[in-house]
């Protein structure tokens, strides 16, 4: 990311607009990144409102647990919106510019759903505990109420991080940082402890609970209840892993020339592939999903 400056009377110089340099200066890589990007683009975009649409036409799958992948569906589908189009106009302009407001909107809603994502697989952590080890209470536990209050209170953290606050495709903290014309060491260092601590937390609450989830399991006696209960997490302990995982490695490291190009290479992949293949984990290694998509597709043809 460059920086265009505009010459106020006061001799002063103000940013009015960010050049973002794309993923890569090779021409001949620009068109097939493009397609490639374009394809993981629509197939985000028709896989999470696919899901969206199956969870709420099949009344079977009105329950707590789908409502929160209702919730981390419709989170992907806008969090990739804030960012991929812009991304792929880098691949077919010569300059690609954004403006300063353009470029703090842009931050301000990615910080927003990446943070409220976090939070709601901190919640569906929470809901697996609740239906694995305490199974009588779980609808008393997580009753509409509460599901409602545990995702309201995601997006308020979500909102809150992203209220906290370019060599790059997007607009992203340490790129922002980097052009900075002063001393931003203590900023960078702000951003990895505030960053690095939600993540902390989240991983956190989610380890303890799938920590009391496999103690649970242990004292199971049937391998009926074992795979059940090893079935029922395996696709959020997947969607985690790779959220996280790429996560820390993105951000968590105050920025530097080497450091900021992994995080390119870090951020694509958890801002363009995990949000393209939650839908996918959740739906493949789903019997509910799968049989809600027989049930669609019959009442579709008949």
């Amino acid at each position: 990311m460059r920086v265009l400056t505009q010459m106020t009377m006061e001799n002063d110089s103000s940013v009015s607009e960010f050049i973002l340099m794309g993923l890569t200066d090779q021409a001949e890589l620009r068109l097939p990144l493009f397609v490639l990007f374009l394809v993981n683009y629509t197939a985000t975009v028709i896989g999470n409102l696919s899901l969206m649409n199956l969870i709420y036409l099949n009344s079977n799958l009105h329950t707590p647990m789908y409502f929160f992948i209702f919730n981390l569906s419709f989170i992907d589908f806008c969090y990739s919106l804030v960012f991929t189009p812009k991304m792929l106009m880098s691949f077919v302009l010569e300059k690609n510019t954004i403006s300063f407001r353009g470029c703090m909107t842009q931050l301000f809603f990615f910080l927003f759903f990446v943070n409220s994502e976090s939070y709601v697989l901190t919640a569906m952590a929470y809901d697996r505990y609740v239906a694995i080890c305490q199974p009588l209470l779980y609808k008393v536990v997580m009753s509409p109420k509460i599901c409602c209050l545990l995702i309201f209170v995601s997006y308020l953290m979500g909102f809150a991080c992203a209220m906290n606050l370019i060599d790059h495709y997007m607009c992203d903290i340490f790129p922002v940082l980097q052009i900075s014309c002063s001393n931003t060491y203590v900023n960078e260092l702000v951003s990895s402890a505030v960053v690095g601590t939600a993540i902390i937390l989240c991983s956190l609450i989610i380890f303890i609970s799938y920590a009391m989830i496999l103690f649970n399991i242990i004292h199971m006696s049937s391998g009926k209840a074992w795979s059940k209960a090893l079935g029922t997490c395996g696709s959020h302990i997947i969607t985690v892993s790779l959220f996280y995982g790429s996560g820390l490695l993105a951000y968590v490291k105050p920025s530097s020339t080497e450091t900021v190009a992994q995080g390119k290479f870090f951020s694509v992949f958890y801002t363009l592939l995990v949000p393209m293949l939650n839908p996918l984990i959740y739906s493949l290694r789903n019997k509910d999903v799968m049989l809600a998509v027989k049930k669609t597709w019959k009442k579709f043809m008949s």
